[in-house]
This record gives structure tokens, sequence and C-alpha cells, in this order.
């Protein structure tokens, strides 16, 4: 039988056929120096939309009087957001399937710079079509740009080796607690909405364009003939690591059939992935609510001028920062159910308080608690949803459909709810949809699927992450054997108590590995190999440990 004489080409083959690679014969992120340049311009980019987003709703008091619209008209102008929003999200995981995260990013930067010129223009033409084409457009550029921005994010973070995306996300509040900033500046100056929102644009639309080339590589679209995703030939014992063929070809089929529209629409049909999309539209109504609503109700709550709006606006995004910065420890140290259900419970203690405040100095304080709660809640359910490298971009993009039906219900329901009882009261509704989060909590629990046990297995690449141990480099157990002894463990590991952090992407080389009797090995025509290999891997694992741990 054939053999490969380097340890590197065999992982760049298993590599080439495992969930996080399927779609290209080798990992362009191998490259330590790749993977923090993708990591940092990407958290650029999550800035950049948090920026945009903040900048123009800071700004929703100046774009109501200049159009002279009640609440109830804010509300329904709103919603065209929501409508593109969910018209394009449906289609946003076979279109990143079929054409590449690259055209995708391409597609959405031209659209927001169309969109914001549009929501300039709606203002200052006095225009309530032109401003509601622009919200519209803003929804459809949002949602197409926010698939593989995701799954993108949540491919670096398997690479690293541990939870980082609660970084992205807090990349985002930190983007939109300067763009709050540049609305309030704004406001205060007196700038027109059309200058400010022509200039944002402007900006945003070249930096997204420049971007790409260091931002997408897990959603590089398939191009490649069917032959090339050909298992490679199975090979006998080398270092610790056995390929066997028929695992190898299994894995070959499943990247051909991730490639297929119908694969990317199947995610509708599963039940976790919809119990999923619950919880993110439950964060999507509490954070989205903040948004399009926070600023207004302090103003008219409170009797405030527009800048102290946007300033606890801006209190808002700031809370959800700082939590998703802490996230990442947060998440490793009590996993992902335990951190879920607490966001709900912080979330409905402050918009209790937000709503029922006799002051505005207590009415912060549940501002920044309902910050502190709605800040883990998305990005614990995109890394849920993404679990499995092959269906990450159409989990994702369904998913993502729910927080745009939140987005479509929540202005005009908040809207007639804010004629009745002011916008301030309005809000406390959401409470309802954060009791039906804290419920769903236990569906963001780790798969233990063998493709998403593979997936969280640590890449060989060093130094990744800040000096953080984030893989075995070239040691006598390959990412196959990692792999397989992963599958094999699968039933130690816990949904979300302390070892959950394991499941969650935390290097269980960090935990004591307790002893356990050799299993017996039953693959047909590879047994007598895999339990040789098996004996040597466990012989050798001890030192292989304290290489990793030195490492």
């Amino acid at each position: 039988m054939p053999r490969i004489d380097s340890k590197r080409t065999l992982v760049r083959r298993i590599e080439s056929i495992r969930g996080g690679a399927a779609q290209s014969p080798s990992d362009h992120l191998s490259d330590p120096r790749a993977l923090a340049r993708a990591r940092w311009v990407l958290l650029g980019v999550f800035a950049l939309n948090g920026v945009m987003m903040s900048s123009w709703l800071a700004r929703i008091p100046s774009v109501r009087d200049a159009l002279g619209l009640t609440p109830a008209d804010l509300g329904v102008v709103l919603l065209a957001g929501a409508v593109g929003a969910l018209l394009t999200v449906t289609a946003a995981g076979p279109f990143v399937t079929r054409f590449g995260g690259r055209v995708a990013f391409g597609v959405s930067a031209v659209l927001f710079g169309v969109a914001f010129l549009l929501l300039g223009l709606g203002p200052a033409t006095g225009s309530v079509p032109l401003l509601a084409a622009g919200i519209f457009v803003n929804g459809m550029a949002f949602s197409l740009g926010n698939v593989p921005m995701n799954v993108e994010s949540a491919g670096i973070e398997r690479r690293v080796g541990r939870t980082i995306l609660p970084q992205f996300h807090a990349a985002f509040s930190i983007g939109a607690v300067v763009g709050s900033l540049v609305g309030a500046a704004c406001a205060h100056a007196q700038v027109p909405v059309l200058v400010q929102f022509v200039a944002t644009g402007a900006v945003a639309t070249v930096w997204r364009l420049a971007a790409i080339p260091a931002t997408v590589h897990d959603t590089l679209p398939s191009r490649a003939p069917a032959t090339s995703l050909v298992a490679p030939a199975p090979v006998e014992a080398l270092g610790d690591a056995v390929v066997d063929v028929e695992t190898a070809g299994l894995r070959a089929r499943l990247a051909r059939r991730g490639a297929r529209l119908g694969a990317a629409l199947s995610a509708w049909r599963e039940p976790r992935t919809l119990l999923i999309g619950l919880v993110i539209l439950s964060a999507a109504l509490s954070e989205g609510s903040a948004n399009d609503w926070l600023s207004l109700a302090v103003v008219d709550g409170f009797a405030q001028t527009e800048a102290v709006g946007a300033v606890v606006f801006g209190t808002f995004v700031a809370a959800m920062t700082v939590m998703r910065l802490a996230g990442t420890r947060l998440i490793d140290r009590f996993g992902r159910v335990a951190v879920l259900r607490a966001s709900g419970v912080a979330s409905i203690a402050g918009l209790l308080l937000f709503g029922f405040a006799p002051t505005l100095q207590l009415a912060g304080v549940g501002v920044v608690l309902w910050g502190f709660g709605a800040a883990l809640a998305v990005p614990v359910g995109i890394a849920a949803a993404s679990d499995e490298p092959l269906r990450a971009a159409s989990r994702v993009s369904v998913v993502s459909a729910f927080a745009s039906m939140a987005s479509l219900a929540a202005p005009p329901l908040l809207g007639l709810a804010a004629e009745a009882m002011g916008a301030r009261h309005a809000l406390v509704l959401i409470v309802a949809a954060m009791v039906l989060s804290v419920l769903l909590a236990r569906q963001v629990t780790p798969l233990r699927t063998p493709a998403a046990l593979a997936a969280r297995t640590p890449r060989p690449v060093a130094g990744a992450d800040d000096g953080a141990a984030s893989g075995v480099e070239d040691g006598p157990e390959t990412d196959a054997a990692v792999a397989a002894d992963a599958a094999g463990r699968s039933g130690d590991l816990d949904q979300d108590g302390a070892t959950g952090a394991v499941a969650d992407g935390v290097d269980d080389a960090r935990r004591p590995r307790r002893a356990r009797r050799p299993r017996a090995t039953t693959r047909t025509g590879t047994s007598a190999t895999v339990h040789r290999v098996t004996a040597r891997r466990r012989r050798t694992r001890p030192s292989h440990r304290r290489e990793e741990t030195s490492a």
C-alpha cells in the first residue's frame, strides 16, 4: 500500500476531507500569521457594521421629526428593513454555498453604500418612500454579509482552539458605541443626516471591499471537479494516524453533498436548528428593540434631548461590549447553557427596571443589566449552529432568518404598543421573549456527532492566539488520531457542566486524563492495524502530553 513520507502532508490531506476544510484542498489559514491577520481584519469588519448600524439609529429622532412620523408610522417604516433582511437571509445560505463568501461580501458592500445614500436622501427630500427603500436595502445588505461573517468567525474560533466568537460580536458592540457617539456628536452639532449617512456609506463600502481577501476562507466556493474530492488512498501505520478509506470516502461524499442547494435548505427540517433559531429570535427582539426604540424611549419617556438618548443607547451597547469581552472565559468555564440562562435572567431584570424606574438614573442601571443580558445570546446561538462546519452556512442562514422574523414583527407591534402606553413601557413586553430563551437554553448544548467532535479538535497552528496552546504540532498524534479518540470519548463529555468546556472548544490537554482500559476495535479490514496504532499511541501519550503543554 502507498505511503506518505511527511506527517505534514498527511495532516493537509486529512484537513481536505474534514469538516472545516471540505471546500478547499488545503487550509488557507494554516500559517499563524495569516490566521492572526484574518482574525483582526474580521474584527474590524464586525466593528464597522456596528458603526454603520448605530450611527444612523442614533439619528432616528431627527429622521422622525424631518418626516413628521408618529411612533406607529415609524414602526411601519422600520418594518421595511426586516422585510429586506428576511427575504435575503432565506437565500443567503444557498447563495454563499453556490457563489462563495467573497461574492456575498462584495454584493453586501455595494448594497450598504446604496442603502446609506437612500437613508440620507429620504429625510433631506421629505420622502418617506426613499427612507423606506434605504431601510429595505440596508436590511438586505446586512443579512447577506452576516452569514459569511459568522461562518468565517466560527472557523477562526475552531482553528484557535478556544472560545473567541464573542470577541467578534464585542467588536460589533465597540463599533456601535463609536457609531452612537458619532450620531450624538452630529446631532449636537446639527450636522445634516444626508452628510453623515453619505460619508459613512462611502467609507464603509471601501473598507469592506478591501477586507475581502484576508477574511474569506471557509466560505470559498467549491470549483474543483468531483474527482478532486476523492479521498486519499489508505495508508499503513504512519506515526500514530491511520486513515480508513471508508470513513474518508464518506466525508468526501458529505463534502459534495454540502455544496448542493438542497443540502443548504435541508437545515429548515432540523428540530435543533429551529429551536436555536427561537433562541436567536428572542435575542434579536431584545437587542433589536433597544437599537430601534431605546433612544426614542429616553427622549419621550424622560423628556430628554436627542443627545441624551444617544448617550443612553451608547451605555447599553457599552454594557454589551464589556460582557462580550468577558464572555469568552465565562463560556469556557460554565458552558453555553448556563451562560445563556444567566443572560436571560439579567435581561428580564434590566427590562423591568428600565420600564418602571421613576428616574433616569435608575433606568440607566436597568439599561446596563439589559445590555449584559443581551450580549452573549447571539454569539452562543451562532456557535451552536456552527458546530458542524459542513452545515454551518445553511444553519447560520436559518437562525439568522429567525432574527429577521423578530425584526419583522417587533417594529410594528412595539409601535402600536408605544401609541397606547409609551415607548418605555412597550419595551417591557420583550420580557416574554426572554422567558422563552431561558426555557430553550439547553438547545445550544454542543453537538457530539463525529463531525462536530472532529471540528472541535485543535488544529496544528502554533502561536495563533496570544501564546495560548492552540493545537498539536506534528507530534506522534495527528488530527486523525485525535478525532478518533475524541469520538470514542464522546460519552464522557458533559453537556453543560465543568467538562462541557471541552465540548465548547477548550483544549482537553489542560485537564488530567483519567485512566481507562483499552477498547477493542471491530472495524472491518483494519482491526489489526488500528489495534497496533492505538497501543502505540497509548504508550507515547504521557510524553506527548508534556510536549503539548509546553507548547
